[in-house]
């Protein structure tokens, strides 16, 4: 009993310093071209991609693969001069820092048939204290010629708790209480 309610707070404390979401790219389709028809413009726009969100890109390894290249090669769907490559059917790439990341599959003709995507990061990572209130939306005013102006973004980097899960010390901890507990018996 002791054991359980230890590994319970062990995956509560875990849970809340993750935060991450994971994204499988091109969702149940996976990362490929033909009879799937997966518009990955439209797939990425749909998702908003945060520091620390995990792209998972699942393809047969034979047919496919996955290289983050520059915007002009990018554009020019130029697979000779790849930042990174992946090869292995079933990469996860963890998001380092806000910006675009540009993914496109290196075998002749997929990129140009559309096996190509582009990652939106945003600047801003989820606060780790989730029970902070969102800010109110702005009110349109007729002088604002319909245009909203957004809030300025809540800054949760000072609080106490950020600061806990944010250094790891969260974790740490967790496992200092769990190695505590399990070496009492």
């Amino acid at each position: 009993m002791l054991i359980l309610s230890t590994t319970a707070l062990l995956s509560l404390f875990t849970a809340n310093l993750g935060g991450a979401a994971v994204y499988k790219v091109g969702d149940s389709a996976g990362w490929t071209i033909g009879g799937a028809n997966v518009d990955y413009h439209t797939w990425a726009a749909s998702k908003t991609f945060r520091v620390r969100d995990i792209l998972v890109f699942e393809y047969n390894r034979t047919q496919h693969n996955v290289l983050r290249v520059s915007l002009a090669d990018y554009h020019k769907c130029n697979a000779g001069n790849p930042i990174i490559s992946y090869s292995s059917g079933n990469d996860s790439i963890t998001i380092k820092g806000p910006g675009h990341y540009y993914y496109i599959c290196g075998f002749p003709g997929h990129c140009q048939a559309g096996q190509k995507l582009d990652v939106r990061v945003l600047k801003v990572t989820r606060p780790a204290d989730s029970q902070s209130p969102s800010p109110a939306p702005a009110a349109v005013s007729s002088t604002t010629s319909g245009r909203v102006i957004a809030p300025s973004p809540v800054n949760n980097k000072s609080s106490a708790h950020s600061l806990f899960l944010n250094n790891g010390l969260g974790l740490g901890l967790c496992l200092t209480l769990f190695l505590i507990v399990f070496s009492a018996l």
